[in-house]
């Protein structure tokens, strides 16, 4: 492809993304408004986020998989189409069991439209030019994720419109880029003969993450942790990802290579992934209702209140990408980013509800600023490090503890903030001589239809609340600092492909060099 051609088809995956991002930001200051109408629970607030990650994580193997046997294009234009019907069921939900139900199948269109653009991006430019190209992924990331919020508060402020069009804007998006990209993109299809998906080790890796979410999420509260539940659900889920990494370095074409993630630079950005995930995602995503429960705005000014996070990302993922193609260095900028990430949301573990908006909103800009610098630049390490015939695989493995991170990350904050938010409106309900309903109020989050001495006690239990979970979030991304530290440093390659490498079973070196190089 020209660098025109090469343009116009990144316009496209751009669009993707934007797709992609939109549909995950623009619920999260309109989640409590859609909670409330739908007569929800906090827990179900957590589960309508997860549930998505949860769908998206356990596919994004497979996706990555795929994209290394077949045509990526049709995979991604497959993507589109299943993202686009799910996002049509999530605005016709009749109640929250409906709508977690739709939003776990929109996951499995938004797995591959994440990681696919990816691949494809990889499979264009090379990795030196890529820093530069994510820089401009990374700016679309911070306009959607900025837009995202804003158009969610408008849409459920605006009474023509109501909350079921927050699912409904990103169908007319989708499809102009699944146009876009049946028009732009031109990639060559490698045929492999006796091509086998290892099926049975995406089952067990889907498996045996969920059964350790579903724990994570029902543990404490449901029942205790010294508990038979525990010990069926916990250890079950270990024994299956056991049994998925036996099957994984036993089959022909594992869905999660063991050989790419076990080499130094890969298992330590993915370790760095996984810790950026869990905090950026577990922390970010209660950012809505800490403005709009805990500190009482509408959705819209909930919206504008996020876009210091928002900015950070977009100045640092620009000006990094541009100084990683200039340099062909990643290392300094993701400790940098760690750093910085570790920093701001630590800034953010003091925060309550009193807070003045000002700290919260230099807390929040360190916060953009790390994960600007540090997630995409992760990708870009273990995409340097392989071939360019796997690059779906290693592309998928990476996003996948990213986004299993993210999924832990919401499970485990979620359960976190609940627990304080019931223990914070028992104690405010004691003191206007209420007992025992800190659990009920708590549960309730249309805050509309509670009596205003109990919406008092209850917003400033939510804000109280988010500083605990924001602390963990700090403690978590000191884990991706080390990771960072311990990285070896890191030239990116001028070229598309390594050099030298040797032909796939079964596919003539001729063959290899005109498709894939």
């Amino acid at each position: 492809m020209s660098q025109r051609q090469t343009l116009e088809a990144l316009s496209g995956l751009l669009l993707v993304l934007f797709v992609a991002m939109l549909s995950a930001t623009i619920v999260s200051t309109a989640l409590p408004e859609i909670i409330g109408a739908l007569k929800g629970s906090q827990s179900q607030y957590t589960w309508v986020v997860t549930a998505t990650l949860l769908v998206s994580t356990a596919t994004t193997p497979l996706w990555g998989k795929l994209a290394d046997l077949y045509d990526k294009k049709l995979l991604l234009q497959i993507g589109i189409v299943i993202f686009t019907l799910a996002s049509l069921v999530s605005g016709f939900a009749q109640n929250t069991g409906q709508l977690i139900a739709a939003r776990a199948f929109q996951g499995l269109g938004m797995g591959a439209l994440q990681i696919l653009a990816q691949i494809v991006m990889a499979t264009m430019i090379s990795p030196r030019e890529r820093g530069r190209y994510f820089g401009y992924l990374g700016a679309v990331m911070a306009v959607a994720t900025v837009g995202g919020p804003l158009l969610g508060g408008l849409i459920v402020d605006t009474s023509w419109l109501g909350w079921r069009w927050c699912f409904f804007i990103g169908v007319p998006f989708a499809v102009v880029a699944f146009a876009l990209l049946q028009k732009t993109l031109r990639l060559p299809v490698v045929r492999r003969a006796e091509v086998k998906i290892d099926y049975l080790g995406a089952l067990l890796i889907a498996g045996g993450v969920s059964l350790l979410l579903l724990w994570v999420t029902f543990v404490g509260g449901s029942f205790p942790w010294a508990s038979w539940q525990t010990l069926a659900m916990a250890g079950s889920g270990v024994l299956v990802l056991a049994l998925a990494v036996w099957v994984e370095a036993r089959v022909a074409e594992p869905v999660v290579p063991l050989g790419i993630i076990a080499r130094r630079n890969t298992a330590l950005a993915i370790v760095a992934s996984l810790a950026v995930g869990m905090a950026m995602f577990g922390g970010a995503v209660f950012l809505g209702q800490y403005f709009q429960i805990g500190r009482g705005h509408s959705p819209t000014e909930a919206g504008l209140l996020t876009m210091p996070m928002m900015a950070g990302v977009l100045v640092s993922s620009t000006v990094i990408g541009r100084l990683t193609t200039k340099t062909a260095k990643v290392k300094p900028y993701i400790v940098m980013g760690t750093i910085v990430l570790t920093l701001g949301f630590a800034g953010l573990g003091f925060i309550d509800h009193d807070t003045p908006l000002v700290l919260v909103g230099a807390g929040m800009f360190m916060v953009g600023i790390g994960v600007g610098a540090s997630m995409q630049n992760l990708v870009l390490v273990v995409q340097n490090s392989v071939p360019l015939r796997e690059i779906g695989a290693a592309s998928g493995a990476v996003t996948f503890f990213r986004s299993l991170g993210g999924t832990i990350g919401v499970s485990v904050l979620g359960a976190v903030l609940a627990d304080h938010v019931a223990d914070g409106i028992a104690r405010g309900l004691e003191r206007l001589g209420i007992r025992g309903g800190g659990n009920g109020a708590g549960s309730n989050l249309d805050i509309a239809s509670l009596p205003a001495p109990v919406q008092e006690v209850v917003r400033a239990a939510y804000g109280d609340a988010t500083g605990h979970i924001f602390l963990i979030s700090a403690g978590i991304a000191v884990v991706g600092v080390i990771a960072a530290l311990a990285l070896k440093p890191v030239v990116l390659r001028d070229a598309l492909d390594l050099p030298d490498e040797p032909a796939p079973e079964g596919v003539p070196a001729a063959e290899v060099t005109a498709a894939e190089r």
